[in-house]
């Protein structure tokens, strides 16, 4: 059986990377091989591919069979387009050096396409960059735009309540006006009527001193008045005298009810004392009479 060439897996599960191998065709796919002669990674975008051309070439004019993916590897790289021209030379189509300027035009060509699509890649690449950057810069506008209105929402709420603070110490002001106004007023008419009746002190001391002079004079005008009156009670002390010796006459009568009076309590006192002492008498007896009596029963109870 011919050798083969084609990819052996390695990798970790949904990212694979391949090795390009010349193996026996009885071989199993990730088992023995004969040679290494690359790497494939489909994992970037163009696919890295690192391929030994001259040893590729070689196992292909020595009948090496390429597995499908292999010989698209290969003619990516040329290697097949190679194999061609070389064939041609043999059988005397061209000439080598014609076949080798065959060859370099293709590679070159080749590389100009790879460029163009690296390019285009990086072209779209950069372009869906721009086009994310321009979304979130929207994004942020329009939240900036949400930020700026609740901001100055929150302005017009502060400075409402601002304005109502201050309409509201604008009312409170007059009337701690008016009440000052009333408070200096009222202070001023305590004043007024402390001085004035400090003034009317003096006024009424000096009323009042003049009746008091007015008294004087009556009572020294009074005073003769009065010497007359004492010779008349010296003339009416006589009779005066007379009542009083009648008066202890009367008195008499008083002293011997007082007297009456205290020997009826004394007589009452003195029957109450006898009587009690007559009772406890009689219960002395009683209870002398009743003790033999009693000494007769526990005689008779014993016997």
């Amino acid at each position: 059986m011919p050798a083969k060439i084609r990819l052996s897996r390695h990798g970790r599960k949904k990212k694979p990377f391949y090795h390009i191998v010349i193996a026996d065709s009885r071989a199993p796919r990730d088992g023995r091989y004969i040679e290494r002669i690359g790497n494939y990674d489909p994992n970037t975008n163009p696919a890295t591919i690192e391929l030994n051309f001259d040893r590729a070439l070689e196992w292909l004019q020595k009948g090496a069979q390429p597995t499908d993916t292999c010989r698209a590897i290969l003619s990516y790289k040329g290697v097949l387009y190679k194999n061609h021209l070389l064939n041609g030379v043999k059988k005397g189509a061209f000439s080598e050096d014609e076949a080798e300027n065959r060859f370099n035009a293709w590679v070159a060509e080749k590389e100009k396409q790879i460029q163009v699509k690296k390019d285009r890649l990086s072209d779209d690449e950069k372009k869906s960059l721009k086009e994310r950057i321009e979304a979130e810069m929207k994004v942020n506008e329009a939240r900036a735009q949400e930020i700026a209105k609740k901001q100055s929402e929150l302005a017009e709420e502060a400075e409402r309540a601002v304005a109502k603070e201050k309409t509201d110490q604008a009312a409170v002001a007059p009337t701690t006006e008016e009440a000052s106004e009333q408070v200096e007023a009222t202070a001023e008419d305590v004043a007024e009527s402390s001085q004035s009746a400090e003034m009317a002190k003096p006024d009424t001391a000096s009323a009042d001193s003049q009746p008091e002079t007015q008294t004087t004079e009556e009572a020294s005008k009074d005073s003769k008045p009065e010497a007359q009156k004492t010779d008349e009670a010296s003339a009416d002390s006589k009779p005066e005298a007379l009542k009083t010796e009648e008066a202890p006459a009367d008195a008499q009568p008083e002293a011997q009810k007082t007297e009456k009076a205290t020997e009826e309590t004394l007589k009452s006192d003195t029957a109450s004392a006898e009587s009690k002492k007559d009772n406890s008498e009689k219960s002395a007896e009683n209870t002398d009479e009743e003790s033999p009596k009693a000494e007769k029963k526990e005689e008779k109870s014993g016997n």
